[in-house]
């Protein structure tokens, strides 16, 4: 019962930074790593890469949140339906729905109200009527089985609390012989309590995590196989965050390598037709 209602205030902790997040502009949201001024006055990214040069790119949807470009890496076809969790003002999903074309279809999921609103408005004014955003939970996805031809996510997993049955949701809205393509924010060594446990942090920046072997093997536990990472970098998060949750000697341990924060776009399949 205790980590039920952990569970549970974590989430609401997480809809309610995330919806002051959707009132802001990508310049606010890219220059603070909580997404929402909380953290660090340093004028710039921690997390997010640029997403400018891809096609389908709508500036109104980009709002900073990201720590990867799943969707460059994950094989989208003509005619594809996508999944797109934790979908926000619509970014990747816009992106996706670039490559799928007027025949595909992509579907957003969020559980963040404001960003469903935000995204939909932006789906309005580009005329798209093969986008959709859904207001759910990861872990229990608002989507029938055998849907999407391939998932895509941009740093929101490491915020659900439960990732082992947000794996497994994947695992049963995806298409036999699907597959996903997702980044996220993984750890290398064990962080230090007061970083790991920080309500802020939780809320956009690093806490949530879980180890890179702990996160493929959940993966892997799901069912999914061909299991690889894309892509792979370690995030600099600077002093001045750093120095609010640790001390002189943590501090020299993570300048050292001892533990750190990483950004990771992990590959994956369902068994199935066509593979």
């Amino acid at each position: 019962m205790k980590t039920e209602n952990t569970s549970e205030s974590l989430k609401k902790l997480v809809q309610e930074r995330y919806s002051l997040i959707a009132d802001q502009s990508y310049t606010q949201n890219a220059t603070s790593c909580c997404g929402a001024n909380c953290c660090t006055s340093n004028d710039l990214s921690i997390m997010a890469e640029d997403y400018k040069n891809l096609k389908g790119y709508v500036s109104d949807a980009d709002l900073g949140l990201g720590c990867g470009l799943p969707t460059e890496f994950a094989l989208i076809k003509e005619g594809d339906t996508v999944i797109d969790l934790g979908s926000g003002a619509g970014n990747d999903a816009f992106i996706a729905r670039s490559i799928v074309g007027e025949k595909g279809k992509v579907i957003g999921v969020d559980f963040t109200e404001k960003m469903i609103d935000k995204a939909q408005s932006n789906a309005n004014k580009l005329g798209f009527n093969n986008v959709e955003f859904r207001y759910g939970d990861i872990e229990r996805m608002p989507v029938t089985a055998n849907v999407a031809d391939v998932i895509v996510s941009n740093c929101v997993l490491n915020l659900v609390p439960n990732k082992k049955q947000a794996f497994a949701e994947m695992f049963r809205v995806m298409k036999p012989g699907g597959h996903f393509s997702i980044s996220d924010i993984v750890l290398y060594g064990a962080l230090p309590e007061g970083l790991q446990k920080s309500a802020e942090m939780y809320a956009g920046c690093v806490a949530g995590t879980i180890q890179k072997d702990e996160y493929i093997a959940l993966i892997r536990e799901a069912g999914f196989i061909n299991v690889t990472v894309q892509k792979e970098r370690k995030i600099t998060i600077p002093d001045d965050i750093l120095s609010a949750y640790l001390n002189n000697t943590e501090m020299e341990k993570y300048k050292n390598g001892i533990f750190g924060i990483g950004s990771i776009t992990v590959y994956g399949e369902k068994p199935g037709a066509g593979k």
